[in-house]
């Protein structure tokens, strides 16, 4: 292992040198990805060194990990962020850490799981198979299609979210992002039942989630024997009538992949519509605040405010809390869509938008130098400010998805 930490050494003060140089004017995206993904070789190392059997990287606090058992939501996403290092180095000794972590995962679907089963086999076992066309990879993800597919509720359309027992049948926006695990195995494995079950739950929640402005609540429940909806909430944003930016993250990205994997035109127009409703909230850095209407954000709204004290989120003069985690998500959606879009301003923007967002999370203000933030690599993310848990801190799922927004970004 010391061996592996001094070559990893060595090549970060060789990138210390190479910054120094490119300081003396802007650097281009092909630099950003060499020093990223040289970065993230580095601290990714960090973080395999530190994790025992049964632990997965979840977050960094205060000097102290906080990992989590491979049922958690997030245990796929360390995996896919190495396979996407791979995929931009070709660094054979980061494909060993990615086959490695991904096998940790081989007995997932014999656990309880729930909805995110899609996040946790398509980020892991999706992108493995993906780079390498290694067909053992495929029982995984047949058994973990199939295991999402029987969460389904033919009477309501929709795929259930939590088992939480206080809600009837609850349907979070970010099921969206399960979907593509569904049409994936449908189409590795010709069962076009997964497909029109993702294509169902994208219809009844493009009808269902969005208000009139095309922002999303995060939670609809049903009542499982009629299909009625029982009520529309936001759990983890500031109200209920608010625009919690994460869950606007997942549904523009959600719709954007949609319309990627099935060319139904409907989904590409959900998918424009939430973009316009996104880049004009956007702050000049591309990175978007937790919330959109929470106090403190341009966007406030006296509305949402009601029966929410603000000394929990907000006070005069401190600066808004911003979610890295909601803006990398963005990042990779928007430069997606840019590819997609058929209207030629949108596509411009939608590009623009992903660089900036992108080049800002590259920086020193949210990229962390190495050894720093325990082996993550994007600081300033928020986990559920409502919960009062994980703010201000890196998570997993924010550095995959900037990583597969550098990726995106430099296959166009």
């Amino acid at each position: 292992m010391d061996n592996i930490f001094s070559r990893f050494f060595i090549a970060a003060s060789a990138l210390s040198l190479t910054i120094l140089v490119s300081c003396s004017h802007e650097e281009t995206m092909a630099e950003l990805t060499g020093r990223v993904m040289e970065r993230a070789s580095i601290q990714f190392a960090i973080l395999d060194h530190h994790l025992q059997d049964g632990e997965f990287p979840r977050s960094y606090d205060d000097g102290r990990y906080i990992d989590s058992p491979e049922g958690w939501w997030c245990s796929g996403f360390f995996p896919g962020s190495l396979w996407y290092v791979y995929e931009a180095t070709s660094d054979e000794s980061v494909k060993e850490m990615a086959l490695r972590q991904t096998h940790r995962l081989d007995n997932l679907v014999e656990l309880y799981t729930d909805h995110d089963i899609g996040f946790q086999v398509n980020s892991s076992f999706g992108n493995a198979y993906r780079l390498t066309g290694d067909e053992s990879l495929l029982p995984v993800i047949e058994a973990a299609s199939a295991k999402l597919a029987k969460r389904f509720n033919p009477t309501v359309g929709c795929i259930r979210s939590w088992d939480h027992n206080w809600y009837n049948y609850p349907v979070i926006i970010d099921n969206m992002m399960n979907l593509e695990l569904l049409l994936n195995a449908s189409d590795l494995f010709a069962c076009d039942s997964l497909a029109q079950i993702a294509r169902t739950h994208a219809d009844v929640t493009m009808k269902n989630h969005f208000r009139g402005d095309f922002s999303s609540y995060h939670l609809v429940d049903y009542l499982p024997l009629t299909g009625e909806i029982d009520h529309k909430q936001t759990v983890q944003g500031f109200a209920h009538e608010s625009a919690w930016s994460r869950g606007q993250s997942w549904g523009l990205y959600g719709y954007t992949m949609m319309y990627e994997k099935t060319g139904d035109e409907k989904y590409l127009s959900q998918a424009e519509n939430i973009a316009r409703f996104l880049l004009p909230m956007m702050p000049e850095d591309g990175i978007p605040y937790w919330d959109f209407n929470a106090p403190g954000t341009p966007d406030a709204s006296e509305d949402n405010a009601a029966g929410h004290p603000s000394k929990y989120f907000w006070r005069e003069g401190e600066k808004i809390q911003r979610d890295a985690s909601a803006g990398a998500i963005m990042a990779s959606a928007f430069v997606a869509l840019s590819a997609l879009t058929k209207d030629s301003k949108l596509s411009s923007e939608c590009r623009a938008m992903s660089e900036k967002a992108i080049r800002t999370l590259a920086s020193p203000m949210y990229f962390a130098e190495v050894d720093e933030q325990g082996g993550f690599l994007i600081k300033h993310c928020v986990g559920n400010m409502q919960g009062l848990s994980e703010i201000d801190v890196p998570l997993t799922y924010a550095d995959y998805y900037f990583l597969e927004a550098i990726v995106r970004f430099n296959r166009m």
